[in-house]
């Protein structure tokens, strides 16, 4: 299958980016450097382009029956506004996808999906909606996307984009009609800095991105610094920390699994892995020095490879070598010794939390 093109690809090649295959999309790396787009949302605002996002609209008198039950998350009696993140599960308690539920109506439901997996996504849900009175409409190639993030944010959104958006609290979101067509704008992102994300028809998404980008009050950002955005406060990034084989609770996102609410798929397996532990946790590592762990090097103790890096990088905001690594979970509390191996090399390092920056959302 050719990689797609989002409605901001002919922009992107405009501007210079390096264009990369990413999700089953030709996306941007990056414009410049990442290091600069990096330091830009952490100190002002970046804007990046994800229409390679999947969106996928659950309707019906059974919609929310319908959500809890592939659904990690609790939205029963949720207000309308309000954002959830969770995950949706294998009955072995492995990780579909990680995934964001708007809820729009007590009977309508807002769903965006990771851009590799929207087929797959789309597929499994089919097949577990046979049995509930509720609808499943797949909006991928109906939306764009943009994420304006960064402390300046709320002054770009109101100011270059006119979009009013200070009421927003952290993940709620609200509709809004502007020249004829309804946007949905929330106070979400992937970076660990505030902000907002923004979807609307290509065309919409055409034209913000271009105010946005003659306004100079926000860089253009590739997919590289928002790696290095997530990864520096513990996001996860699914294929990496979040797996088939990976489930929330070996990730450290039990919070994000809400075993007192009726049955969803995955409840019995995750319920036993939080009662009885996991054999591998997520874990966080520091280096001593500044070689950089890539995802797959091996981690070891004493010559004994416990686990492997999902992702690292020397982090740009602290300047320390760290990673996240899937490991045996008897070595995973902080402060244990452990080795990673680059280049054939083993580097000394320490277990540590997973967020190595702490994150500055408005909320």
């Amino acid at each position: 299958m050719s990689d797609k093109k989002t409605c901001l690809y002919d922009a992107h090649v405009a501007l210079g980016a390096k264009m990369e295959p990413f999700g089953g999309f030709i996306m941007p790396i990056l414009y410049t450097d990442i290091a600069a787009e990096h330091r830009a949302v952490r100190g002002a605002c970046g804007v990046f382009d994800v229409s390679h996002m999947g969106e996928v609209l659950i309707t019906g008198p059974e919609a929310e029956k319908y959500v809890q039950y592939i659904f990690t998350n609790d939205v029963a009696n949720a207000p309308i506004g309000k954002i959830y993140y969770g995950m949706m599960l294998h009955p072995t308690g492995g990780t579909v996808d990680d995934l964001l539920v708007y809820k729009m109506a007590d009977d309508v439901f807002f769903l965006v999906i990771n851009a590799a997996n929207i087929d797959k996504d789309v597929a499994w849900m089919q097949q577990h909606i046979t049995s509930f009175d509720a609808h499943l409409t797949n909006q991928s190639d109906d939306y764009g996307q943009l994420a304006i993030q960064g402390p300046e944010a709320e002054k770009v959104m109101q100011e270059v984009l006119h979009l009013p958006c200070e009421e927003l609290a952290f993940y709620t979101f609200k509709t809004l009609t502007v020249d004829g067509e309804t946007l949905i704008i929330s106070r979400t992102g992937y970076t660990g800095e505030d902000g907002f994300e923004v979807y609307g028809s290509h065309d919409y998404i055409q034209k913000a991105w271009a105010a946005l980008i003659a306004s100079k009050r926000a860089l253009p950002c590739g997919l590289g610094c928002r790696d290095t955005l997530r990864f520096e406060v513990g996001l996860p990034l699914y294929g990496d920390e979040l797996t088939d084989d990976i489930s929330p609770i070996m990730a450290g996102l039990g919070m994000f699994v809400k075993l007192d609410k009726a049955d969803f798929i995955g409840k019995e397996a995750v319920a036993k892995q939080k009662a009885e532990g996991v054999t591998r946790k997520v874990v966080g590592i520091e280096l001593e020095g500044r070689a950089i762990p890539r995802h797959g090097y091996d981690v070891e103790v004493d010559g004994q490879v416990i686990g492997a890096v999902t992702t690292g990088y020397n982090s740009i905001s602290t300047g320390k070598s760290v990673c996240m690594a899937l490991i045996d979970a008897a070595y995973a509390k902080l402060g244990t010794p452990v080795q990673v191996r680059i280049h054939r090399k083993l580097h000394q390092g320490v277990v540590t939390k997973k967020r190595f920056y702490d994150k500055h959302y408005k909320k």
